[in-house]
């Protein structure tokens, strides 16, 4: 595991940011087994009381599930899932809204140059 961590944001949130890209992106799947709260200490070089701080805040969004002696498991709850998704997409829409409307682009630009793109991504289907 390999997260890249800036300075702006607090290291746990990043953590949980990082795992909710590999839900939504399809790495890690309803029922997935996570590390350890230790063991992803040990592997992102961060303090073991991160580690927990992030699988606290995830356990409380019900993102992820541990039962006692039983190793932490991404959540059954479908719900939930699709929402972390929605929540990742807003974000990025929201950012590129406030990138363009700064440079006063015009909506019909926006919504043009968002097409172009998504077809040179090949990830686009008429």
């Amino acid at each position: 595991m390999n997260i890249q961590f800036n300075n702006r944001d607090p290291v746990y949130i990043q953590v949980i940011q990082h795992f909710k890209l590999q839900i939504a992106k399809g790495f890690l799947e309803s029922g997935d087994v996570i590390p350890s709260r230790r063991e992803l200490a040990s592997q992102l070089k961060i303090n073991p009381n991160t580690a927990q701080r992030a699988y606290k805040e995830m356990e409380e969004e019900g993102l992820i599930k541990t039962e006692k002696n039983q190793p932490s498991k991404v959540t059954h709850d479908q719900d939930v899932l699709r929402g972390v998704r929605n929540e990742l997409i807003d974000e990025a829409v929201s950012q590129f809204v406030d990138s363009v409307k700064s440079i006063n682009v015009p909506l019909e630009d926006a919504m043009k140059l968002i097409e172009t793109h998504y077809k040179e991504k090949g990830d686009y289907n008429d």
